[in-house]
């Protein structure tokens, strides 16, 4: 009775055919056809029990094998070139192509098997951290228009405002103080931009009733720029500021 021989499960012909070349040290591109053909029958006779529609495949490659030994017995080919023709050449090719695509699916079960160890951790940041919203370099926002031909525009409508003041009847009646929320502008200067799309600057700050719609006005324009609702440009160095809706 003979002892039973567990024998190394291989994935396909190619995957023994690489186990043969690799345990002979033999160069991929210079395989001893005779040597391996005989290394590779011995394995199949060993295999003769196994299932036939597995053994088939290597069934396959060892007609295969057997060709090849064949024609290296036989004179050289040469091609349309005049070039001698390698036997073993389609061979090589496919076990090359085979071994390449075997590491990678070495890596890339590596790369399955350290994403095992990766945890997730949701974000826990600190109120104060979630909270902060970096600063605006209005300078940056506005590009090549500064902020300084903004006031500029924005002082020489005060200054009218100022003109329209009746300096005799100002001196009679109460004066109560005017209240005129940000809020209000914000959306007066939005609307007014989606309407309009492009208008000038210092048209909008003219059809303000007072000095406190002007302020407030100038600063939803600028909360507004900065929100990146509006665009500011100039048209020319002395050219008059146009605003343009996002």
């Amino acid at each position: 009775m003979g002892i039973p021989v567990k024998l190394q499960v291989f994935e396909g012909p190619l995957d023994l055919l690489l186990h043969l070349i690799d345990k002979n040290k033999i160069d991929i591109y210079d395989i001893p056809i005779v040597e391996i053909t005989h290394q590779y029958m011995t394995y199949i006779k060993a295999m003769q029990k196994e299932d036939m529609n597995v053994m088939s495949e290597f069934l396959v490659m060892a007609a295969t094998l057997l060709n090849i030994k064949c024609r290296m017995l036989l004179p050289k080919e040469t091609n349309e070139e005049g070039l001698e023709e390698d036997p073993r050449q389609e061979l090589v090719d496919q076990l090359i192509q085979y071994k390449i695509y075997k590491y990678m699916a070495y890596e890339l079960k590596d790369r399955q098997i350290e994403g095992d160890f990766v945890l997730y951790k949701s974000p826990s940041l600190p109120e104060e951290v979630e909270a902060y919203t970096q600063p605006v370099d209005m300078d940056a926002l506005l590009g090549e228009l500064t902020l300084t031909r903004l006031q500029e525009i924005f002082a020489d409508v005060m200054k009218r405002q100022e003109s329209k003041i009746d300096p005799v009847r100002s001196q009679f009646g109460r004066i109560e103080k005017e209240l005129v929320p940000l809020s209000e502008k914000l959306f007066y200067v939005e609307e007014y931009a989606k309407k309009h799309k492009r208008f000038s600057f210092r048209k909008l700050l003219e059809k303000q009733k007072g000095k406190m719609h002007l302020v407030v006005t100038f600063l939803a324009i600028l909360e507004l720029m900065k929100t990146g609702v509006i665009q500011v440009e100039q048209e020319g160095n002395h050219g008059d500021i146009v605003i343009q809706a996002v």
